[in-house]
């Protein structure tokens, strides 16, 4: 079929039509993208913390004569007494730490044995570890000049990292604050998310993915950093009460073991080999061996009782974007790498289950 010219130009203007307002559409959405881009891990990080407590805001508004503004100031407030103790007590540890080394240094006390005659023997290496001990040992001085370039540069990485951990926190308390405020707007967040699921994902189906969403953002905060700092906490008390120096930065490793999947005995088997070095073998030694053990263990107990709770999706799709979204994205993928995963598995398995339609077969003609 033939297009008349008056054709063509109406459907060449339509199509320009459709390329400009496709234009206009896409530059609007990268300068709002742009304008937004310096606080979107921080609203991401508010609405996250703002599903995991929303449950707790409708117990406490009902509780509170149904005033949405005071439940959440109430929570706010909480979470900022609850946060200020282990501040505290992690700012004391390193402050202790660094004074203790100072003094350490200041006092003579500074001092490396020389090397075993051994040392000299090994393999391959042998002889420029014992080198370099021996150096050490003799004059550090000397040594700590010649690698100045070297410690400088690892000065300035922990700084810098001390400075990110910082700042990261400080982001953290404004986003509980700013979930604090959405969670006093609830019921009309809620209403318009499924509004926009439904949207994009077709009536019917919207809520559903909703629904997914919030309940995997609220298993990942249970079964991970819920038990990661549930394991921090129980570790933390027992290397304070065993006066493991630089208790507090222990305790934070420990909880960023947890939170990246990796085994708490990575730290806590180290320690209960120094305390027995440096205290021997009593009972209290030999209880706080077993007590820190089995706390560094906690986390195969509680995963596999929280990990999928309330979800359609199996463990291992949830386990697996948890680890994959947090290589990819940090911490924030923690979460969004779950959600996204488990909406890609329900959305397939979805399209699997849909029957096709009814094919006609026409058999072929026979000559």
């Amino acid at each position: 079929m033939l297009l008349t010219p008056d054709s063509q130009r109406t459907l060449s203007r339509g199509l320009l039509d459709v390329l400009i307002r496709a234009g206009l559409v896409a530059g609007l959405v990268i300068y709002c993208y742009q304008v937004l881009r310096p606080f979107l891990y921080l609203m991401i990080w508010s609405v996250i913390l703002a599903i995991n407590l929303y449950p707790l805001h409708r117990i406490l508004r009902g509780k509170l004569g149904g005033k949405d503004g005071r439940a959440a100031t109430l929570i706010v407030l909480t979470a900022f007494a609850l946060l200020a103790v282990p501040i505290y007590l992690l700012a004391m540890s390193v402050t202790d730490s660094a004074e203790s080394a100072l003094e350490w240094v200041r006092g003579g006390t500074f001092h490396i044995s020389p090397p075993p005659e051994s040392v000299a023997d090994w393999p391959l290496v042998g002889g420029k570890i014992y080198a370099f001990w021996q150096q050490a040992a003799t004059n550090v001085t000397d040594l700590a000049l010649k690698f100045a370039p070297q410690l400088k540069d690892v000065s300035l990485a922990l700084l810098g990292t001390l400075a990110g951990f910082g700042l990261g926190l400080m982001m953290f308390l404004v986003a509980v604050i700013i979930g604090g405020i959405i969670m006093a707007f609830g019921e009309s967040g809620s209403r318009s998310a499924l509004r926009i699921a439904e949207r994009i994902f077709g009536p019917g189906r919207g809520t559903n993915i909703a629904q997914l969403c919030t309940a995997t953002i609220r298993t990942v905060a249970q079964g991970v950093i819920g038990i990661a700092f549930a394991q921090m906490l129980l570790i933390g008390v027992g290397f304070v009460l065993m006066g493991v120096p630089g208790a507090g930065l222990l305790a934070l490793g420990v909880l960023l073991l947890g939170i990246g999947q990796l085994p708490a005995s990575l730290i806590t088997l180290p320690v209960i080999g120094y305390v027995f070095a440096t205290q021997g073998a009593s009972m209290a030694t030999i209880i706080f061996a077993i007590y820190v053990f089995i706390a560094g263990l906690v986390d195969n107990v509680l995963k596999p009782l929280l990990f999928g709770r309330g979800v359609d999706v199996p463990m291992a799709v949830i386990l697996i974007g948890s680890l994959g979204g947090m290589a990819t994205a940090g911490i924030i993928g923690l979460f969004i790498g779950p959600v996204i995963l488990a909406v890609g598995y329900e959305l397939f398995w979805r399209w699997v289950d849909q029957p096709p339609e009814s094919a006609v077969l026409v058999p072929d003609s026979q000559s």
